[in-house]
């Protein structure tokens, strides 16, 4: 027998017949038809409708969050002169020891340094973005940059 459209069935057992309510008591939903006594639920047309109300102020106090937002996290900027405070002669500085001294969050994976303000200390540098002038002042002072 070949697939063809007039040959098309449900599986057996995936199609359930809808309850039929209110068609007597041997029918299985008669009576109150699964509604229950008296009450504004058991009205028709006696739908609460709070939910609905309570939903749209939820939405309507959301903030309304327009633009694009980049999945890339943006590098923390550092400059020279954040390191000459917080590192001493000889230091390596890489992105364990600016979590130590707490001048990045947890998250921070990203970091790039600037070469604002003076260096006066040799520095090692790991595994960070650094412009072409942080560069040249680091090597100046006997530091090394790798990346």
């Amino acid at each position: 027998m070949s697939l063809k459209l007039h040959n098309l069935k449900p599986s057996v057992g995936s199609k359930r017949k809808p309850k039929r309510l209110g068609r007597g008591d041997n029918a299985g939903q008669g009576s109150y038809s699964g509604k229950g006594q008296k009450g504004q639920k058991a009205r028709s047309g006696g739908k609460n409708r709070l939910a609905r109300k309570a939903l749209r102020n939820l939405m309507m106090s959301a903030p309304k969050l327009r633009g694009f937002k980049s999945f890339h996290p943006k590098a923390v900027i550092f400059n020279l002169e954040v390191l000459e405070k917080h590192f001493n002669d000889g230091d390596i500085v890489n992105l364990g020891a600016l979590k130590e001294k707490g001048l990045i969050g947890v998250r921070a994976d990203k970091i790039k340094i600037l070469g604002d303000g003076e260096l006066t200390k040799k520095l090692i540098i790991e595994g960070m973005a650094i412009s072409n002038s942080a560069k040249a002042k680091i090597e100046a002072k006997g530091g090394s940059v790798k990346i």
